[in-house]
């Protein structure tokens, strides 16, 4: 699968605002978008003001794209699964997303990043129901326990993040024992729950012209 191995920071640059994609630096005066706030490139700081519709609808569908870390393959699929189940397609996008493995690993603060997660799952340190999972999509079901292998408790990035974790709290959704690095994917998160700045009604209008 195609990857982005270009800065992040550039992403959060061009989309205006923090997408937490590097961890720690994010929240610290290291973050480039406090120092540049705005888009990168020669042409950067002349951009037009005036976005129409469709760009607005583009750019948030690219900002989430980007926070998840999905292709758009992947994340047209998520949109077409979220459209045929009942309720609010925009709410039920975000919550097949956030039940992703790798997601969910970054909620339960056993991760700095998505990416970090990701990279901790395909290693196969990460345990589904006492079993090794190793795929970053799969769809972690409610009820369902994780767990990081022996190997991978006392890494030092987990351990950090674990800690920025404990301090800054982790996801209402989950039940999360930070010292045994393990937790219980409750329930899906409600609205209110997740990042207010993504208006997911424009990537439903995108989608469905």
């Amino acid at each position: 699968m195609a990857r982005y191995l270009e800065a992040k920071c550039r992403l959060c640059r061009r989309e205006g605002e923090k997408l937490y994609l590097k961890g720690g630096k994010c929240y610290s005066d290291k973050c480039p978008i406090e120092r540049r706030p705005y888009a990168p490139g020669m042409h950067g700081q002349n951009r037009r003001s005036k976005v129409s519709d469709y760009g607005l609808q583009l750019r948030e569908k690219q900002k989430v794209k980007r926070i998840y870390g999905l292709q758009e393959k992947q994340f047209r699929s998520y949109f077409k699964d979220a459209d045929r189940m009942p309720g609010v397609t925009g709410l039920n996008l975000l919550q097949l997303i956030e039940s992703r493995l790798d997601n969910v690993v970054y909620r339960m603060g056993l991760a700095s990043s998505r990416t970090e997660a990701r990279q901790i799952v395909r290693h196969n340190l990460v345990k589904l129901n006492g079993h090794v999972a190793n795929i970053p999509s799969i769809r972690v079901p409610l009820g369902a326990r994780l767990e990081l292998a022996d190997a991978a408790k006392e890494h030092l990035r987990v351990n950090a993040a674990a800690e920025a974790a404990g301090s800054r709290g982790t996801a209402e959704w989950m039940d999360v024992d930070l010292p045994s690095r393990q937790g219980t994917f409750r329930e899906l998160p409600a609205r209110d729950q997740l990042d207010a700045g993504i208006r997911e009604q424009l990537i439903v209008e995108l989608y469905s012209k």
